[in-house]
């Protein structure tokens, strides 16, 4: 699904880890790993200075843990100072990636408006795909469950669709990746549309349940044609609650979700579908920024 990948590491997501399962990270389809570390600068009487000593000790960290390299597969070990989302958009462009990789605390909101947050951040500055992944959960697999998990990365997918424009976005993203990859680590997904509980004072629904299965196999029969195998489901309540329902009792590898391009994560007081899922989510959410306008 993708080729050239970007995972961003501070050592307590658990990111780290991955260093040592690139034979399976390119099971997925990997073929260029990029592991990336950010120092944060010191300060020496208040004047910035680059620790050296620090910036070789992890490259040297993150290479002992290196094992065998696949035929064909490509690994690179960036160890920088500075910003940390600087360097994600600088080492993403030089380096051709295709998708970053992070890691998705968790925090409150209100940690997240006090302190920023890396993850939301970059969601806003890039048009690259990002993955996040739950620190603990990655902190906690053993070998042979986080050897499973690099393997089957993007493997099933769950796709929340209302029959918005954000939804028929993240439909035509995943199109466009099924068909420009074909060596098929995308093989399943779960088209799941939750018509929201309407009271009294509500304005009627645009799609009773007929309708959004109508629309939901209509947009089925496209993903079919690429050889993916697509089930659909209509569901009626909460939309969070029940898409990490149908997470919870389908088999997904991840969550992949978009944004309306009028609401690209903009900031705390607008919160969005996306934003929530991000900071909801246990499973490994797979975000498509939407395009500029």
């Amino acid at each position: 699904m993708f080729r050239h990948s970007l995972i961003c590491t501070d050592f307590s997501d658990g990111l780290h880890r991955l260093v040592r399962f690139v034979p399976s990270l390119a099971a997925s389809g990997l073929q260029q790993i990029t592991f990336l570390h950010t120092v944060a600068i010191s300060q020496d009487r208040e004047v910035p200075r680059i620790d050296e000593e620090s910036l070789q000790a992890i490259r040297d960290r993150l290479s002992a843990s290196l094992g065998d390299v696949p035929a064909g597969v490509e690994v690179n070990i960036e160890v920088q100072s500075g910003k940390p989302i600087d360097n994600i958009l600088q080492v993403s462009k030089s380096n051709g990636v295709d998708l970053i990789m992070v890691g998705m605390a968790g925090r409150g909101l209100l940690n997240e408006k006090l302190f920023g947050s890396t993850t939301m951040g970059l969601c806003q500055r890039t048009p690259l795909p990002i993955m996040t992944l739950r620190p603990q959960l990655i902190s906690t697999y053993t070998t042979e469950e986080l050897d499973l998990r690099c393997r089957h990365l993007f493997q099933d997918l769950l796709l929340p669709y209302d029959g918005s424009d954000s939804a028929d976005y993240l439909v035509q993203r995943v199109q466009a990746i099924a068909q420009q990859y074909p060596e098929g680590s995308l093989k399943r997904g779960l088209l799941c549309w939750v018509l929201e509980e309407q009271n009294r004072r509500s304005l009627p629904r645009d799609y009773d349940k007929d309708s959004a299965l109508e629309k939901l196999n209509t947009v089925k029969a496209e993903l079919v044609k690429l050889g993916l195998d697509i089930d659909v489901e209509v569901r009626e309540g909460s939309p969070m609650n029940e898409l990490l329902e149908a997470a919870l009792e389908r088999d997904i590898t991840a969550i992949a979700i978009s944004s309306s391009p009028t609401n690209r994560l903009v900031g705390w007081s607008i919160p969005s579908f996306a934003e929530d899922i991000l900071r909801r989510s246990w499973h490994p959410v797979l975000y498509f920024p939407p395009e500029k306008r």
